[in-house]
């Protein structure tokens, strides 16, 4: 069976769901087009997730899809949200921040029952998670919907583990991808590797279809991967500058200049590992750092830098995501954007 033929659609191109840079829109513009159109859910209440399921369903009668993390919620510690702080200290006096005033919030939650109530009443034809799967009772109540689930796999071990716990198509997500690292089975980043390393082992070691993601942008990348044996290919930073992405200006901006060419993993910003252009906190801090509370609390200590940083056109201390290769990323609409990846197929 074809990717096309188990979720129903025309195009085997999946846009990748991109919290915090698109809504329904982008969504519904690649669903229309013959693609799988995305929502991302993870930071979204459920009264405004039930508001953009009510648009998608309004515009398109055609497949889409719903993506969840799902994190296990951690612990707050007051010690390490303190480190986090002393170590970002320099920053708010700089920017005229009162630390006090700064809430402790989670700022992304994972897929619950509640979230399932939701979904329910609109019964999308995919569910996609990240950061492996939900528990099996609330992967059953998806199921009951008829919706095919798919996860991301960063490597061979995490790929066997999602199709021995029943998923219906696997994403192997490379090392170029911009955004969240999908890694669920081990925290050592040394295991990532890139789409073109992953993608034939994945293939060769799984009966299930895979969808290759990571560094794709154009026909010509698109191509490649199905000669590689994907069944078809997921894609992200090539639709952030078209119209219907809620992309930030300072984003676009970023996107569109020479910094696109440099990024890093860091987890700065959430607490988890997640591609972005790199800017002066990722310098100054280095990606990486240990001060970071676990994800997603690192979140709340950072998000009044970035707010006040952005309010002078400054990315500094934003998180600018985007993958290894944005060289495909284009001021169209997104119907367009999808039909030019699949343009050859």
């Amino acid at each position: 069976m074809t990717l096309q033929q188990l979720l129903g659609i025309e195009l085997p191109i999946i846009q990748a769901p991109m919290a915090g840079v698109q809504g329904s829109a982008l969504a519904v513009a690649v669903s229309n087009a013959g693609g799988l159109g995305s929502l991302p859910c993870a930071m979204l209440t459920n009264d405004a997730m039930c508001k953009e399921l009510a648009a998608i369903k309004a515009q398109t009668a055609k497949p889409f899809n719903v993506n969840f993390f799902c994190h296990a919620p951690p612990t707050p510690s007051a010690e390490r949200e303190a480190v986090w702080r002393k170590t970002l200290a320099p920053y708010y006096q700089e920017l005229g921040i009162d630390v006090d005033s700064i809430a402790v919030g989670p700022g992304r939650a994972p897929f619950s029952s509640e979230a399932a109530d939701v979904l329910s009443e609109f019964k999308p034809a995919v569910v996609s998670f990240h950061f492996g799967l939900p528990s099996a009772e609330l992967l059953a109540r998806a199921r009951t919907w008829g919706s095919k689930i798919l996860s991301s796999a960063t490597t061979i071990e995490e790929a066997r583990w999602l199709e021995a716990h029943g998923v219906d198509a696997i994403i192997a997500q490379g090392l170029e991808a911009g955004g969240h690292r999908g890694i669920f089975l081990s925290d050592d980043l040394h295991t990532q590797v890139g789409t073109f390393a992953l993608l034939p082992q994945v293939v060769q070691a799984v009966k299930l279809p895979v969808v290759a993601a990571g560094g794709i942008a154009d026909a010509k990348g698109v191509a490649a991967t199905m000669a590689l044996g994907a069944a078809g290919v997921q894609i992200g930073t090539a639709y952030l500058l078209c119209p219907e992405a809620t992309t930030s200006a300072v984003h676009r901006a970023a996107l569109k200049s020479e910094a696109a060419h440099h990024t890093a993993l860091t987890n700065l910003f959430t607490g988890r590992p997640a591609r972005g252009i790199v800017n002066r906190i990722m310098k100054e801090l280095g990606p990486i750092s240990a001060a970071v509370p676990a994800f997603p609390l690192a979140t709340s200590a950072i998000t009044p830098l970035r707010a006040k940083a952005e309010l002078h056109g400054s990315g500094d201390f934003s998180p600018l995501w985007s993958g290894q290769n944005a060289s495909g990323c284009k001021e169209i609409p997104a119907a367009d954007l999808t039909r030019e990846l699949a343009a050859g197929l």
